[in-house]
């Protein structure tokens, strides 16, 4: 019976080992990274970079023994990374994956991609410290932007073509039209947006909140100072028609331009990439989204829960 019992362990372990080689793909094969070791590559949306390098430094912090090599990019590039580059692991972009873009990955990869969203985000309206222009609609956005109305105002954005602000824009706002290129300009970042607007009077620019609604990051609160933080009309609000893209009107979607902070992930095995994205998700790197007075998508306790809306005001 013993000698059975023996040949009967060998057997199933035998089968285990052969059907896990069956279905391991080349990817999780030789795998070395876990939750708390080991290095990763991932690709970040420039919008998110004073946030996502908060995350990584908390978690590296966290976990001595790990990496998280983070290029910031256009999302578009992101993607693109994402899509072609193997060691790209992880991406942090402003939308999910297509239902197309899935079967072409879960096609290549042999295992289904991972994606969620992780916060909301908002696009900021900013203008120059004198101007006397801080009250927007998305119909004057439009005309604007497709040059209709006040062709002296310049229009600045982090790029024309690849950029996830532009993208929303698009969706959004110009719903169908495009831009006039005499009236918008593009320049390579959302940090020369910024500088841009502070030195030219008559400019109006697109950021993403992340990148200037912070009232407790340093460098943000000198920007404020240079720019102000235009007020966008509320189709649903009764009492306050204009609003500021505040964490508040951000949550309850009062403030008309918010968007998603979305991961994607290609891992079919827990490694850093599984570790990292459980850290976004969840209370610690959820509580780093909201001090960076972005909208988690982490329900807290209401004993737990106070919301923000500290945006300076000029």
């Amino acid at each position: 019976m013993r000698i059975q019992f023996i040949y009967t362990m060998f057997f199933f372990v035998a089968m285990f080992l052969f059907l896990n080689a069956c279905n391991n793909d080349k990817v999780t094969y030789g795998a070395t990274d876990t939750p708390i070791k080991g290095s990763i590559n991932i690709s970040v949306d420039e919008s998110f970079a004073p946030v996502m390098k908060e995350q990584i430094a908390m978690y590296e912090a966290s976990f001595p023994g790990t990496k998280i090599n983070a290029s910031y990019k256009t999302e578009a590039d992101c993607l693109k990374d994402f899509f072609n580059d193997s060691l790209t692991r992880m991406v942090i972009v402003t939308r999910g994956l297509t239902a197309n873009e899935e079967k072409v990955m879960t096609a290549k990869l042999l295992y289904n991609p991972g994606w969620n969203e992780l916060a909301s985000d908002a696009i900021a309206i900013v203008v120059n410290k004198n101007s006397k222009d801080t009250v927007f609609s998305l119909n004057r956005l439009q005309e604007q932007l497709t040059g209709k109305v006040n062709r002296t105002q310049t229009m600045v954005f982090d790029g024309l073509n690849k950029t996830s602000t532009v993208r929303f824009i698009e969706d959004s706002v110009l719903k169908g039209h495009t831009f006039d290129t005499s009236v918008v300009r593009a320049v390579k970042n959302s940090e020369e947006v910024l500088n841009y607007v502070a030195s030219h009077e008559n400019a109006i620019g697109f950021v993403g909140i992340n990148r200037i609604g912070n009232p407790e990051d340093t460098a943000q609160v000198a920007m404020l100072r240079k720019v102000k933080i235009a007020y966008v009309k509320c189709d649903v609000c009764v009492n306050t028609p204009f609003v500021l893209p505040s964490q508040e009107s951000i949550m309850n979607r009062r403030y008309p331009l918010v968007r998603g902070l979305y991961y994607a992930v290609k891992e079919n095995y827990t490694g850093l990439g599984s570790g990292f994205v459980s850290f976004l998700k969840y209370e610690r790197g959820q509580l780093i989204f909201r001090r960076a007075y972005l909208g988690p998508s982490m329900m807290f306790g209401v004993r737990t829960v106070n919301i923000n809306d500290k945006l300076p005001r000029n």
